[in-house]
């Protein structure tokens, strides 16, 4: 009788080990931001995140929400440094402290040209969260802001507008992309011509990491 107990119990310490043997590991939880792939490696805090418009997209500055009355800039660009990246669900930040718009044109009735539009108060801080939501805020520097610099029939003239609740944009995994849509600002200083409202438009993508080697895309997990 204590042969065959014993030989029971044998079996089943030997059964439990060859099942915790064979038993998956729980896989980590991955980082809301990675590289390369959904749930690759974490992007480290402190690498640099850029990117310029996607591919066939104009980053626009309207009149009213879809409406195509104002300035469209062929190119533009971001940089931006990881300053928080947790554990997946979460929000992972940025510091956005370059933003550049170039080839502007307007087909606003009394503007010859678009000499420049500049961002202002830089640096920004992004808010990147599991989901796809994506905000821009404003930081001891200042709100968020753009400046509109025209040629005019009667001279220079200087739009400046402020978004002081920020904005908010979304981001995709096809694509690698941020996009931001008809993000109202308001005019804080400017003649008539200027609007009273701008509404901000881009897609930007791929984001990539290049502080690493390829400069591997970007995902939000």
């Amino acid at each position: 009788m204590r042969i065959r107990r014993t030989l029971a119990a044998a079996s089943l310490a030997a059964f439990a080990l060859t099942g915790a043997a064979v038993a998956p590991a729980q896989a980590a939880s991955p980082a809301v931001l990675t590289q390369g792939s959904a749930g690759g490696p974490a992007i480290a805090v402190g690498d640099t995140l850029v990117a310029n418009l996607a591919p066939g997209t104009a980053a626009t500055f309207t009149n009213g929400a879809g409406s195509t009355s104002g300035v469209s800039c062929a190119s533009s660009s971001f940089s931006a440094t990881v300053t928080s990246n947790p554990t997946a669900p979460g929000s992972a930040t940025e510091q956005l402290n370059s933003q550049s718009f170039g080839s502007c044109t307007s087909n606003v009735i009394g503007v010859r040209s678009v000499k420049s539009v500049t961002a202002t108060s830089l640096p920004y801080t992004n808010t990147v969260t599991s989901g796809g939501g994506a905000s821009l805020n404003g930081t001891s520097a200042g709100p968020v802001g753009i400046t509109v610099v025209l040629n005019t029939l009667l001279g220079t003239v200087n739009c400046v507008y402020q978004s002081p609740s920020g904005i908010t944009g979304s981001t995709s995994n096809t694509g690698n992309s941020i996009s931001f849509s008809n993000q109202a600002a308001n005019l804080v200083s400017g003649p008539g011509l200027c609007f009273s409202t701008g509404y901000f438009s881009a897609t930007y993508g791929p984001v990539t990491d290049s502080s690493v080697a390829g400069s591997p895309a970007l995902y939000v997990n």
